[in-house]
């Protein structure tokens, strides 16, 4: 069941987006977070991914949801 709305898929994608950017288009940002650099790449799939599928385990855990309940 979706529990990501809209307007947390349209910021998910773009900040996810912005990670990948980050992680592999500025040179500098290797060399100034080590081995950190690397979560910069896993983050920004985990959250272009929880933006596709509508679904965030981590706000089932918190018993969050950002869409509307389904009528019925």
């Amino acid at each position: 069941m979706a529990n990501v709305g809209t307007l947390d898929r349209i910021a998910r994608f773009v900040v996810g987006l912005a990670l990948l950017v980050v992680a592999f288009a500025v040179p500098a940002a290797e060399a100034a977070l080590g081995v950190a650099w690397w979560l910069l790449p896993i983050a920004g799939v985990v959250m272009i991914g929880t933006a596709a599928i509508r679904f965030c385990p981590l706000y089932t855990v918190l018993g969050m949801r950002t869409c509307p309940m389904p009528k019925g």
